[in-house]
């Protein structure tokens, strides 16, 4: 099976990333700046370390499909929790709207990796 053309579907990805880059260490900082700083080595690192062979070009820890798309949920939720947690209401319906589009493009790939890259 041929991988699915997401450049599309990446753009939105990573608008999604940046997002939950931003506003869930902003989130956790008044509970914990321990926490906060550890939310970044979570959302940045795992996805760095661990990745599908055939999805990125640089695989560091081969893992399933099933864990790369694991991977991509906790960033879509971390940008919506911490969206709605710090955010204006229009902000974090934006941002809803943007994570619940990068699912909608996610899909094709999302087979893809199911299916064993």
């Amino acid at each position: 099976m041929e991988r699915p053309d997401d450049r599309r579907a990446s753009a939105l990805r990573f608008a999604t990333e940046l997002v939950a880059w931003v506003a869930t260490p902003w989130a956790l900082w008044s509970y914990s700046w321990p926490l906060a700083v550890f939310s970044l080595v979570v959302l940045i690192g795992l996805p760095t370390v661990f990745s599908t062979p055939g999805d990125k070009a640089n695989v560091i820890v081969a893992v399933p499909g099933w864990a790369t798309i694991l991977l991509v949920l906790l960033q879509l939720v971390a940008a919506v929790v911490s969206a709605w947690s710090r955010f204006p209401v229009w902000a974090a319906a934006l941002v809803s709207l943007l994570a619940a589009t990068t699912v909608v493009t996610e899909l094709p790939r999302w087979r893809w990796l199911l299916a064993g890259g």
